[in-house]
């Protein structure tokens, strides 16, 4: 087993060889084409994260900078929006569901270290990150590594994600718990302004 089947299998790993080191320049060079982008390139833009990321939805849309290990790691499903200076750290599978939502500054981090020093001066290790489907995740979080997101939650703003969250919550803080589940409740009154916004805007 060489060290790229290691990492991604989440074994102790060195970072140091040929393959891992080709990989990273190559996330390296499209992550700079794709920062020094205008706004007017929005299909190369698109044709970029496309070739760096092993799958994606057809839409999509990160807004510059943005950073990550190798790319090729990084699932992401249709409908993806992140906001300014995301980071995935994708040194273990990163699996993103359908319309998913960063605000600014979110981390997403599968690289994880040995406690010990001596070996950690060697070798690394990582864990996998899954996020559901219909996730709004607020500005400044940080998902670590092993954590999986259920569906259509909301992680509120500044949060540290050191666990599981299941499904349909409302979740926040350092670390992230449960505040309180979504309710039928929330869905009415959010889709009855929805549905004012249309009448009004005609």
């Amino acid at each position: 087993m060489n060290d790229k089947a290691r990492m991604l299998a989440g074994k102790l790993y060195s970072s140091l060889g040929p393959e891992l080191r080709d990989d990273a320049r190559r996330s390296r060079r499209l992550t700079r084409l794709f920062n020094a982008t205008t706004e007017e390139q929005q299909e190369e833009r698109l044709a970029l994260l496309k070739e760096l990321f092993a799958a994606t939805g057809e839409r999509l849309y990160i807004e510059p900078p943005f950073r990550c290990d190798y790319g090729g790691n990084i699932s992401i499903g249709e409908g993806f929006y992140a906001n300014f200076d995301c980071i995935i750290l994708d040194v273990c599978r990163v699996g993103i569901g359908e319309r998913v939502m960063f605000g600014p500054r979110v981390c997403v981090y599968t690289a994880s270290h040995p406690i010990d020093a001596g070996v950690r001066a060697e070798l690394e290790l990582g864990r996998p990150v899954t996020i559901g489907d219909d996730v709004w995740v607020g500005g400044n979080t940080v998902i670590n590594p092993g954590v999986r997101i259920g569906n259509r939650v909301v992680i509120g703003a500044g949060s540290v994600v050191t666990r599981d969250i299941p499904d349909d919550v409302v979740a926040a803080g350092n670390p992230c718990r449960v505040i309180r589940p979504i309710t039928e409740e929330d869905r009415r009154y959010w889709r009855q302004l929805r549905d004012q916004y249309r009448a009004e805007a005609g």
